[in-house]
């Protein structure tokens, strides 16, 4: 593997180093044209909040949720966050989709907070990391240190209401081994060894109660759309050990993902695969709607 252009072997990054870093990151897309512009301005039922904004530039980067206009305590409510990785584009793209197509459809059922965005640096940017070179899905943790994080968190407190479920879209791409892991190896001064990058939609269940009849009714759903990610030669999936099928695990409270910030009965963390050649962009983001669809019909068929 190739040295990573900034820092030393075997050093992590100073505050030099990380600025260094981050002046070489360019804008390369829209969150205005791309997120904003697809959050309604109003939608019946709901209040569309801006909850916070991102300190490297308020104006540029509001902070949205949408959020049902009564939180009804005879409905569970569910938690959909997108955009933690502002780069993993189908997480923030799926999540518009399920809000301007199918929310109706099941605001009877559920109360919904929807964050289609946490991280509109890292989408214009294509990023992984904030500016400060942090990932916001490992600082999901008190007294965060990145602001995406700790904004969403403080907002859902606020909110003051049990969460039933929390599906939070991701994807895996080639990048992952061509930039981010590189990346995060230099920072930290570590080494860190390419991964094989599984071709296809896998999601991550929590460790701690991985739910599998829940993770396998959003696998069913989103094999409608494109293909389920195969286990490698040694039956994992990203160097987790594969529960079930298209199905690993993570602790998600003690890595401090997005996914650990409450306490849902059902969580899962969906992540489709952009590059393969057996998809499309508007497949993978139909595939972030049809796994949000598969888990709100789990919940309603099983509390019926």
């Amino acid at each position: 593997m190739e040295q990573y252009p900034i820092g030393r072997p075997g050093e992590p990054w100073s505050d030099e180093e990380k600025k260094q870093w981050r002046d070489s990151q360019q804008i390369k897309r829209s969150y205005q044209e791309e997120v904003l512009a697809k959050i309604p301005k109003q939608k019946s039922g709901f209040s569309i909040h801006q909850y916070g904004a991102l300190p490297y530039d308020e104006r540029r980067y509001p902070l949205y949720a949408v959020v049902s206009e009564k939180l009804d305590e005879n409905k569970s409510t569910v938690l959909v966050t997108g955009g933690v990785h502002g780069y993993e584009t189908s997480g923030v793209q799926g999540a518009l989709l399920f809000i301007n197509e199918h929310l109706s459809a099941y605001a009877e059922d559920f109360n919904f907070i929807i964050v289609p965005c946490i991280s509109p640096w890292g989408y214009e940017t294509i990023n992984r990391w904030n500016p400060h070179a942090l990932d916001p899905n490992r600082s999901f943790m008190p007294d965060s240190l990145a602001s995406e994080s700790a904004q969403v968190m403080a907002f859902i407190a606020t909110l003051n209401t049990p969460i039933k479920m929390h599906i939070d879209l991701h994807e895996t791409t080639d990048t992952d081994n061509s930039e981010f892991r590189p990346a995060l190896a230099a920072r930290d001064g570590v080494i860190h060894d390419e991964w094989e990058i599984p071709d296809g939609f896998y999601t991550v269940a929590d460790t701690r109660n991985p739910q599998l009849d829940f993770q396998k009714a959003i696998i069913e759903s989103v094999k409608h759309i494109t293909h389920i990610a195969p286990s490698d030669a040694n039956g994992k999936i990203i160097g987790a050990d594969t529960v079930s099928e298209g199905v690993i695990c993570y602790d998600k409270k003690k890595l401090f993902l997005c996914g650990g910030m409450t306490e849902a009965e059902y969580v899962t963390t969906t992540e489709v695969y952009p590059d393969s050649p057996k998809t499309t962009d508007e497949e993978c983001n139909r595939a972030q709607v049809a796994a949000i669809v598969g888990a709100l019909n789990y919940l309603k068929e099983t509390s019926s």
